[in-house]
């Protein structure tokens, strides 16, 4: 029997495939999980593949069972999902979502793993941990209906929050991207498109998911008076320069970052991650959101395949078939 395996990011835009030694049978409250699909977040592991996460933020940026250090060698990822196939009978052979590694078999503690509903299919389920972070961001911006909305940065995060957003009543929402596949996009999701260069003015809330500092001073253009701006870019060791005079600093616009490992201070007293990231997977019924899903590799092709993929376009990102 082949022995399961992970992927393991072990120099700058290296990966390899390691062999997994497991127990033969999951520890007490755990249950083994075999991988159907993982999500690939292109953002944040082309960082991690590059070695571009800042010293300061290794701790931080710690992936729920992680293994190896940053820089290198780290087993990362975090949007697995899988069948149980041994722990208590009450989550045998169901399917469900964890954020874990990329790694065909694992044992994961039972209170990690969310059932997902037998109306979302395994590949869209992948993408329970993106719409959290765009769930987040929506209750970070305090959007509210009617909202005159624009979104910065038509990739997988900021694609799924203008989807959330045109959702809201009567809310008019602008993606804002210099690809022209993003006018698609916008079809699809019943909201505006336009290019960076004739941004929506006036917005009453402007979220950034570009990750180009470019992207967040046209996010700042796109702001009206005493609007907010949230930031959704993680830039790693990269500085990022913007314009803070003129209308940032007349038009006293406010600028938050909204980062999903906490939960938003406006929801914190009742919500906790496992409510959270339950909605997400309840959110993703819908079949509107299987536009996200990207391309499909096979994991045993990762290792050689995942540098070149995660350092070339935009969009909704590879997955791994296990």
């Amino acid at each position: 029997m082949k022995k399961p395996q992970a992927l393991w990011t072990v120099a700058p835009n290296e990966m390899e495939l390691r062999d997994v030694d497991l127990p033969g049978a999951p520890p007490d409250g755990a249950a083994r999980v075999r991988a159907l699909y993982s999500g690939v977040s292109r953002g944040t592991e082309r960082l991690v593949m590059g070695g571009h996460v800042p010293e300061a933020e290794w701790q931080r940026m710690r992936a729920p069972f992680q293994e190896g250090d940053f820089p290198f060698p780290v087993k990362y990822g975090y949007s697995l999902v899988g069948e149980v196939v041994a722990g208590s009978p009450a989550l045998g052979g169901r399917r469900v979502f964890a954020l874990a590694p990329h790694q065909s078999l694992i044992d994961l503690p039972e209170a990690a793993l969310r059932p997902i509903p037998d109306e979302v299919p395994s590949t869209r389920a992948m993408l329970a941990a993106n719409v959290e972070t765009a769930l987040n961001a929506l209750w970070d911006g305090a959007a509210g209906p009617g909202d005159r909305i624009a979104v910065v940065g038509a990739g997988l995060v900021g694609g799924l929050v203008a989807a959330l957003a045109s959702r809201l009543p009567g809310a008019e929402v602008t993606l804002v991207d210099p690809d022209p596949k993003a006018a698609e996009l916008a079809l699809h999701l019943q909201c505006r498109w336009t290019r960076p260069d004739d941004p929506p003015t006036d917005c009453d809330l402007v979220f950034h998911a570009s990750g180009r500092g470019e992207g967040l001073s046209t996010a700042i253009a796109c702001a009206g008076f005493e609007a907010t701006v949230v930031e959704m870019s993680w830039y790693g060791a990269t500085p990022v320069t913007v314009p803070l005079g003129g209308r940032f600093h007349a038009g006293r616009i406010r600028l938050v970052s909204s980062q999903v490992g906490s939960v938003s201070t406006a929801r914190r007293p009742r919500w906790d991650y496992a409510r959270r990231l339950g909605k997400a997977l309840d959110l993703l019924r819908d079949p509107l959101f299987d536009i996200f899903v990207g391309t499909g590799v096979p994991f045993e092709e990762s290792a050689t395949r995942l540098p070149a993929l995660l350092e070339t376009g935009g969009g909704a990102g590879p997955y791994l078939c296990y």
